[in-house]
C-alpha cells in the first residue's frame, strides 16, 4: 500500500523536474502571527470552471523545497481524504525570508498526482507589539476545527468578555498531541484538544489573574476547580482547561545576561587561607625499615618454630608409637595363649556323646547305621596348627 502512494509522488516529482512549471501561489506569513493555509481538492485536481465532486479522496504531501519535510515552524495536518488538508503555524525571527513549499496532490480513485508550490514570504509583523500572551487549553476541540478563520473568530469574540480592553489577535494553535496528550477513545464526543496563544497590548484582566494565581493553581492540584471571578463567556462553545492556563508578561524585558571578564589569572589574596611556603624536610628511611623488617621478622619467627616442632620432637613422637606397638603385640599374644589353653581344655574332656553323634536308626529295615566319624572325639575348636 505504501509503495502505491509513493510511486504517484515520485512520478509527480519527476515530472515537476523534468521542466513542467507547476502553478505557484505567494503568501506573506507574519513573524509571531498564527499562519493558515487551506489546501482544497478543487484548485488541485480540477481547472478552475469544472467543479470538484464532494466525494473524490485526495491526500497532500507538502515540504521544503530541497528538504524531505517541512520546516520546523510549520505543521500539515488533515483528518481524512474527503477533508481539506491544512498548513499551519507561527513563525519565528530566525525563519524571516523567502520559502518554498512544494504541495503534491494525490487522487486516491485515479492515482493522478498535481503539484503546486507555495512561496512563503515572512515578514516582520506591523502595528503594536503583544507583550501580554495568554495560552489556554480548549478539550472540545480537534485542532482542524479552530484552524478556519470562523471558528477562531469566535474565540477571540468570546475571549473578549474576560480580557476587555485591547484588541485580541490569534499567536499560535498547537495540537495537544504535539505537546504530549493522549490519543482519546473512539467515542462520540472525545476530542483530541487544541492550545490556542493569544497576544494583546493591553495588560491581563483581574479575572485571568485570578485564574493563574498561586491559589488557583493549589486548588487545581487538589482537584478542585480554580478561581474564576468573571462569568465564563467561552462556554458552551469552547470547553476550556482552566487549570492549565498560562500568562506570559513580556512588557519587562528580561535582564541580559552579564559577560563573564576574563582576568589576568591570579587569584585574589585571600587571609582566611595561608598555605605553607616552603616544605619541611623529612626522612622516611625509618618508615621504611619498619614497614619491610617487622613483617619479615614474624615470618622468621614463625619458619623457626615450624621446624623445631617438625623436627626436634621426632624422638618422642617415635617412643610413642614404639609403646603403642609393644601393647599390640602384648595383646595379640596374650589372646594366643588363651586360645592355647581353651584348645586343651576341650580335648581332655569326659562328657557323654550327644544324641546326634548316636547310630541312626532306619523306620522301613530296622537297621542302625553308626556314624562313620565319631563326632565327640572331635574337638569343639579345631587346632590351627
Amino acid at each position: 500500500m505504501a509503495a502505491l502512494i509513493w510511486i504517484p509522488l515520485l512520478a509527480g516529482l519527476l515530472a515537476g523536474a523534468g521542466g513542467t512549471e507547476a502553478p505557484q501561489t505567494t503568501l506573506q506569513p507574519v513573524v509571531g502571527r498564527i499562519f493558515v493555509h487551506t489546501l482544497n481538492h478543487d484548485p488541485f485536481l480540477h481547472p478552475p470552471e469544472h467543479a470538484a465532486p464532494p466525494a473524490v479522496p485526495v491526500t497532500y504531501h507538502a515540504h521544503l523545497q530541497g528538504h524531505p519535510d517541512l520546516p520546523r515552524w510549520l505543521r500539515y495536518t488533515q483528518r481524512s481524504p474527503h477533508h481539506p488538508g491544512f498548513l499551519y503555524g507561527s513563525p519565528t525571527p530566525e525563519d524571516r525570508g523567502r520559502q518554498v513549499i512544494e504541495v503534491i496532490a494525490y487522487n486516491r480513485d485515479s492515482f493522478d498526482t498535481t503539484q503546486h508550490w507555495l512561496v512563503l514570504v515572512i515578514g516582520d509583523p506591523e502595528g503594536p507589539l503583544l507583550p501580554y500572551q495568554a495560552e489556554f487549553l480548549v478539550r472540545s476541540h480537534d485542532v482542524e476545527e479552530v484552524l478556519p478563520s470562523t471558528p477562531a473568530s469566535r474565540f477571540l469574540t468570546a475571549l473578549g468578555g474576560l480580557w476587555e480592553s485591547g484588541e485580541l489577535q490569534l499567536l499560535n494553535i498547537t495540537s495537544a498531541l504535539d505537546r504530549g496528550g493522549r490519543v482519546p477513545l473512539p467515542i462520540e464526543g472525545r476530542k483530541e484538544g487544541v492550545y490556542i496563544k493569544v497576544g494583546s497590548a493591553s495588560p491581563f484582566s483581574t479575572c485571568l489573574k485570578m485564574v493563574a494565581s498561586p491559589d488557583s493553581h493549589a486548588r487545581c492540584a487538589q482537584g478542585q476547580p480554580p478561581l474564576l471571578s468573571c462569568y465564563d463567556t467561552l462556554a458552551p462553545h469552547f470547553r476550556v482547561d482552566w487549570c492549565n492556563v498560562s500568562l506570559v508578561d513580556k512588557s519587562v524585558p528580561e535582564p541580559a545576561d552579564e559577560v563573564p571578564t576574563r582576568g589576568d589569572g591570579v587569584l585574589e589574596r585571600d587571609p582566611f587561607f595561608c598555605p605553607p611556603t616552603e616544605a619541611t624536610a623529612r626522612d622516611f628511611l625509618t618508615d621504611a625499615l619498619v614497614t619491610l623488617l617487622v613483617p619479615l621478622l614474624v615470618a622468621l619467627l614463625l619458619t623457626l618454630l615450624l621446624a623445631y616442632i617438625m623436627c626436634c620432637r621426632r624422638e618422642g613422637r617415635l617412643k610413642r608409637d614404639l609403646a603403642t606397638s609393644d601393647i599390640q603385640m602384648l595383646h595379640h599374644c596374650t589372646i594366643h595363649e588363651n586360645t592355647e589353653e581353651l584348645r586343651q581344655m576341650a580335648a581332655s574332656r569326659e562328657v557323654p556323646r550327644p544324641r546326634s553323634t548316636l547310630p541312626m536308626f532306619n523306620v522301613r529295615t530296622g537297621q542302625q547305621v553308626p556314624p562313620q566319624v565319631d563326632s565327640a572325639q572331635v574337638p569343639l575348636i579345631l587346632d590351627q596348627h
